[in-house]
């Protein structure tokens, strides 16, 4: 089966997760999603304090190593086993998941881009500029929500090490994207995105 991996990348809070869902509805059982999220290192050997402190938006605090392994399977059509990452805790539970790739396979994640080697499997990269401050009040949403954390530690760990890793390591990925989308163009990101990846499609099943 030949595998299109589709990069979209952007900052914490950018969209990223949104756009990749909302272009797996659009191309239905052709399309599957995977997060770079997944792949974060198992902290499990740290006690819990010493972990809640990490910088997990340092691309350090990813399992570069499984990502590629993983990445080269898929891109060849072949299954992996998915990481089951527990955000509460920051560790990986003991069972992973079986994941089979289709035709399009939508990454999102902060990173992406910023390695060439992984640049070169891509059949599209996306970055998605978005304001900080949507990006940090879609973040203080979702941390509060799904995470249990307060707002005033949310603010916090974004003070200290959200803004200054995005102008660090995420905004530079710009320069590599094949394609420059804004957070709040969401309807024409998503057609424009669709008519690409049409094409993509439709080029496999000629082939």
């Amino acid at each position: 089966m030949k595998v299109h991996l589709i990069a979209i990348v952007g900052g914490s809070g950018s969209g990223k997760s949104w756009l990749s869902s909302r272009l797996q509805e659009q191309f239905g059982e052709d399309a599957t999603r995977l997060s770079l999220d997944d792949f974060y290192r198992d902290f499990s050997h740290l006690p819990a304090v010493e972990r809640s402190q990490l910088n997990f938006d340092d691309p350090e605090a990813i399992d570069w190593p499984l990502f590629r392994h993983s990445l080269s399977r898929v891109r060849c059509g072949q299954p992996i086993e998915l990481p089951d990452y527990d955000y509460g805790t920051h560790t990986r539970r003991p069972d992973a998941t079986p994941w089979q790739p289709r035709p399009l396979v939508l990454m999102d994640g902060l990173w992406l881009l910023r390695e060439s080697d992984l640049r070169a499997l891509y059949s599209l990269s996306v970055f998605v500029e978005c304001p900080e401050k949507l990006r940090f009040a879609r973040r203080l949403k979702r941390d509060r929500r799904e995470r249990g954390r307060s707002a005033r530690s949310v603010g916090a760990q974004f003070r200290r090490h959200v803004a200054p890793m995005h102008d660090r390591f995420v905004a530079p990925q710009v320069q590599h994207a094949d394609l420059v989308v804004h957070a709040c163009q969401g309807s024409a990101t998503i057609a424009e995105l669709r008519a690409l990846l049409g094409r993509l499609v439709q080029r496999k099943e000629k082939n």
